[in-house]
């Protein structure tokens, strides 16, 4: 189906309430929607030693978190890079050379200021369209995300915390490929063992009960603020449901409500 305009989502919702199964089926039935994950643009950034991905890494093994500012960074060069935003500021592509360890020392602060408040311009055409995964996650960042490209459609989904608890206890995953079972609605053929390859399924370790309860608290403790951030600004959006497949036509419905071409 295509779109009338540009479609710039976010997905909030407690861990395991399966922002990521809406994100790819929403990408399947729309192909103009791309997924812009804070994550995956942090490690390739990071394999491919660009100036970003350097001083990310350095970062990151001195133990220290990756400030709000680099993960601008990495969404605006992403964005710029695709022509859907333009700024003053250069992007870097993934092929550019990396930089000499002598040219980085002591450049953690310097190299790479505090991104500059400006007018930046963006693009409203169908393909334009993306799905921001992992970025913001609080209200302050959600602000910062404001200054380079108004978010559109904003998706709190809603699913009792009970059932989410124990859609995850019983949750099994085979590593190498990803594949996901669950033993009271989508269990393996055999007990324990992957159905195309028969290698034993695991656990992951943030599925036990006490970790995603922590989880859970702190995802409370920001969402709030950051749900009223984006509810004054008149895109927010709650659906509720107890599974993926009871969310996914209502969230086809609106999608296409504010989306669809007429």
């Amino acid at each position: 189906m295509s779109l009338s305009r540009a479609a710039r989502l976010i997905l909030i919702g407690a861990p395991g309430v399966g922002k990521g199964t809406q994100t790819g089926r929403l990408m399947k039935r729309y192909p103009q929607l791309a997924s812009i994950s804070s994550g995956d643009l942090l490690r390739n950034n990071v394999r491919h030693r660009t100036p970003l991905g350097i001083q990310a890494e350095s970062r990151m093994k001195a133990g220290a978190l990756v400030p709000d500012d680099m993960i601008l960074r990495l969404i605006l060069n992403e964005l710029t890079t695709r022509g859907w935003l333009k700024s003053d500021i250069k992007p870097y592509s993934l092929n550019s050379a990396s930089i000499s360890l002598d040219f980085q020392k002591g450049a953690d602060d310097i190299f790479f200021p505090s991104i500059p408040t400006q007018n930046y311009e963006y693009s409203d055409d169908p393909s334009a369209s993306f799905i921001l995964d992992g970025f913001p996650r609080t209200a302050v960042q959600a602000s910062k995300i404001d200054e380079l490209i108004p978010i559109n459609f904003v998706v709190n989904i809603s699913t009792p915390a009970a059932i989410i608890l124990d859609r995850i206890c019983n949750r099994w995953v085979h590593e190498p490929s990803g594949r996901i079972y669950n033993t009271t609605f989508n269990a393996p053929k055999v007990d324990g063992r992957d159905d195309i390859t028969g290698e034993p399924l695991t656990r992951r370790a943030d599925d036990c009960p006490e970790t995603w309860k922590a989880r859970l608290k702190a995802f409370e403790d920001n969402s709030m603020p950051l749900l009223e951030h984006y509810d004054k600004m008149g895109v927010l959006w709650t659906v509720e449901g107890n599974s993926s497949d009871e969310i996914t036509p209502k969230l086809f419905s609106e999608f296409e409500r504010r989306f669809g071409a007429r």
